[in-house]
């Protein structure tokens, strides 16, 4: 029976279907589709070897307007084009905007940010995974890329010594880890109270605050906001002399905290962003267990340093935390995102729970046709897995651990050569892979700071090197902050020579940017 529409509505014409269509493109999934994946990938990787020009540095020279303009010119101008050109076209001017306009991570002067050059066997494998299309949220939707995680989970959880009650899942990135981390610390410390903050909401919880170090990811206040604890629940604990969260002092402040109020988490660093620094995690364990509150290590940065013998000895305590963060696009060299939330304990994910009909009905998961849509606030989710799982299969933990030990290395060669330059100023040694520093030229600190962010921005602007940036309070707690510089070394295959070029090549710009060294100079 037709339905009439609605008067004075439009319908679309009722135009009977030409078969058979002629298809625009192979589809992925299928052993023709992997062909043509295949086919696709080497011709474009072809057009960007032999076709694009690449920049002699990390990037492409030029003012960020201009670049930006450039790349949006090479891909065709402004709209969706009317009729496509093909793939093999397509992905040709890709490669080649992605190429002449983009960072190159694999340049040993792109040491911004905790961003690697990926492993090749990483890539193809996302690729792969890419191609399937999997999901993680129930059986039906990828049972091969569940095993997968499963599988790289229990090595994790190994890797980080929990016990054999722990679990985990893998998340879009680090701030979404340490937000799930919270979520699930706020709601056990509301089954404590008799609460299910589920339907109660957390303004059932009187006063709850989360403690961290005052140089914790911004993340963790992103993740109050998020949660409606507010910002303001944060309390930022202080820090020693070599950035490390006082364990006196988060022990003063629980205990000062009235009974109006209730501590929902500890949480502590083990990699700061900018000095790599980790808070002692068995002191600050052990304030978390004897005050019963969740204790979340947030080791974006600092957990692939497990994989090196030298280094891991620096995260002791891991292993007594409630729930982890991990990101493996860091010391990990994955394409991002690669993150991880570890639990020590799997019925902390009870709070994430849901039955659907249309995904995971209770026969069939009584059955054992289910997935992991109750570890996640996902429900579609890519199998990331895949690439890891690629990673640890071709170079085991030891290849890793290698790679971690000369990133490591080379910081510790930077900061031999900064310390050896009258110029500049060591503000932070290297406690993992970065190290933090000041161009000094003598004049007033306001000045100073203007000239490092100049001589920052003059290397992005002529392509020869990206350098990081932050601030820092160097005269200790209540003086101004000052903008410092940085090198994140996560590039092993960077050499010494290469590294003391980049040292020479800030020098260069800081005179370049000095008033008082040119007119010395003239």
């Amino acid at each position: 029976m037709r339905v009439e529409a609605e008067e004075g509505k439009q319908q679309a014409p009722d135009v009977a279907p030409r078969w058979p269509r002629r298809p625009s493109s192979v589809l992925a999934g299928s052993r023709e589709g992997l062909a043509a994946v295949s086919a696709a990938l080497t011709g474009a990787v072809g057009s960007a070897l032999a076709i694009a020009r690449w920049p002699t540095g990390p990037l492409r020279a030029g003012a960020p307007a201009d670049v930006l303009a450039a790349a949006k010119a090479a891909l065709g101008g402004d709209g969706i084009p009317e009729e496509g050109m093909g793939s093999e076209a397509a992905l040709a001017r890709l490669g080649r905007v992605l190429v002449e306009h983009g960072l190159h991570l694999s340049h040993a002067h792109a040491v911004a940010h905790l961003q690697p050059p990926p492993l090749a066997v990483a890539v193809a494998a996302d690729a792969l995974a890419s191609a399937s299309n999997a999901s993680l949220d129930t059986y039906d939707s990828g049972p091969s890329a569940i095993a997968v995680e499963r599988w790289l989970i229990a090595g994790l959880i190994e890797l980080a010594g929990l016990g054999s009650s722990a679990d985990g899942v893998l998340t879009p990135g680090g701030s979404l880890s340490n937000l799930m981390g919270l979520l699930l610390a706020r709601d056990a410390a509301a089954l404590r109270r008799g609460i299910d903050a589920r339907k109660e909401g957390v303004s059932a919880l009187p006063g709850p605050v989360v403690f961290c170090s005052e140089l914790a990811h911004f993340s963790v206040h992103r993740a109050c906001a998020a949660l409606g604890l507010g910002e303001g629940a944060v309390r930022p604990v202080p820090t020693d002399s070599r950035r490390r969260m006082s364990p006196d002092a988060l022990a003063a402040m629980l205990r000062e905290l009235g009974p109006e109020h209730t501590p929902l988490a500890i949480i502590a660093t083990a990699g700061t962003t900018d000095f790599g620094s980790v808070d002692p995690l068995p002191q600050i364990a052990a304030i978390a267990a004897e005050h019963g509150v969740w204790l979340h290590v947030d080791a974006a940065y600092g957990f692939g340093t497990l994989f090196s013998e030298r280094l891991a000895p620096r995260l002791a305590g891991i292993e007594l935390a409630d729930s982890i963060t991990l990101d493996l696009h860091k010391l990990g060299w994955q394409p991002a995102a690669a993150s991880v939330l570890l639990v020590s304990d799997a019925k902390a994910f009870t709070a994430l729970e849901r039955q659907v009909a249309y995904l995971n009905p209770e026969d069939d998961s009584e059955a054992g046709y289910d997935g992991l849509l109750g570890r996640s606030l996902q429900t579609t989710r890519r199998p990331d897995a895949v690439k890891v799982a690629a990673t640890l299969l071709a170079h085991g933990r030891r290849g890793l651990g290698d790679m971690v030990d000369t990133c490591h290395d080379l910081a510790r060669h930077a900061e031999a050569r900064i310390k050896a330059e009258p110029e500049l100023e060591l503000v932070a040694p290297a406690e993992l892979t970065t190290v933090v520093f000041r161009y000094r030229t003598g004049e007033d600190p306001a000045r100073e700071d203007e000239i490092n962010g100049q001589l920052r921005r003059r290397l992005m602007e002529t392509g020869v090197a990206l350098i990081g940036r932050t601030a820092v309070r160097l005269d200790g707690p209540g003086s101004p902050e000052r903008v410092c510089l940085k090198f994140t070394l996560l590039n092993p295959t960077t050499t010494p020579e290469e590294l003391d070029a980049l040292v020479n090549a800030v020098l260069a710009a800081g005179r370049a940017c000095s008033p008082r060294y040119q007119k010395g100079a003239a």
